[in-house]
């Protein structure tokens, strides 16, 4: 433990820089859980909405200096391609659904083929 009376200070300064830090690097962390959940949910504007806020809140992180701008940046941009591709797979998964629902019957000579 600390015994000057300097080294005390530093020691309760840190403690509380600990503690915004921590509470800052968990929001970061809430926003980009939220982000991927909507993606997965299927939930397109919410979580495009989403992705601006964690951008948002990726970005102070950074600017506090609780992450390095580059973990950021990359943080962010695995997300904006997660909702990117979590939005062309709802566009693609769509066609899948209304054969799915006709049977999955297949028609034409690769029908023939097949039996």
């Amino acid at each position: 433990m600390a015994h000057s009376a300097s080294a005390l200070k530093r020691h309760r300064q840190s403690l509380r820089r600990r503690a915004r830090n921590r509470a800052r690097r968990s929001e970061a962390r809430t926003v980009v859980r939220k982000v991927r959940e909507l993606a997965a949910a299927g939930k397109q504007d919410e979580a495009q909405a989403a992705l601006r806020e964690a951008s948002s809140v990726l970005d102070r992180a950074a600017g506090k200096g609780v992450l390095h701008a580059n973990n950021a940046a990359r943080r962010k941009s695995r997300l904006a391609h997660t909702v990117a591709s979590a939005a062309a797979g709802a566009a693609a998964a769509a066609p899948a659904r209304r054969r799915a629902a006709a049977g999955g019957r297949r028609s034409g000579s690769r029908a023939a083929k097949k039996s």
